[in-house]
């Protein structure tokens, strides 16, 4: 029965991440504008390197630029913020868990657009807690 299924590949999860994105509550998604989501298998070593992570399974997400409450009128042009999703660190988190993979992306998403925001744990969890659109 299980000889058929098979771990989703980068494209399918990033499509995944994008309708996971799609069912958070409006008003969130609103002050998303310009965010980028990307999948990719693993963090870059800079990335493990910075987050002083010890395995390259440590890191199931981040966020990367400028968040809401650093930014200024005055900033010059910059790169656009950017939500990594990884993919073989996520899978391995699911294989050890009793959660549905859509489950632990929307987490993720969540958490690491909550960055973007400057939220606290506990404006994450009541996103979270909201049933998804």
């Amino acid at each position: 029965m299980w000889t058929e299924l098979k771990a989703p590949s980068l494209a399918e999860m990033e499509a995944m991440a994008h309708e996971v994105f799609e069912r958070l509550p409006a008003e969130f998604r609103r002050l998303c504008e310009g965010v980028i989501i990307r999948v990719d298998d693993f963090p870059t070593e800079e990335v493990l390197d910075e987050m002083a992570c010890e395995s390259e399974f440590d890191l199931l997400g981040l966020f990367q630029g400028v968040g809401l409450p650093q930014q200024s009128f005055a900033d010059v042009a910059r790169l656009p913020n950017m939500v990594w999703l990884y993919r073989r660190p996520i899978l391995d988190y699911w294989a050890e868990h009793d959660e549905s993979l859509g489950h632990i992306v929307r987490h993720v998403l969540i958490h690491e657009i909550g960055h973007h925001f400057g939220l606290s744990d506990d404006d994450m969890a009541a996103i979270e807690a909201q049933e998804p659109g």
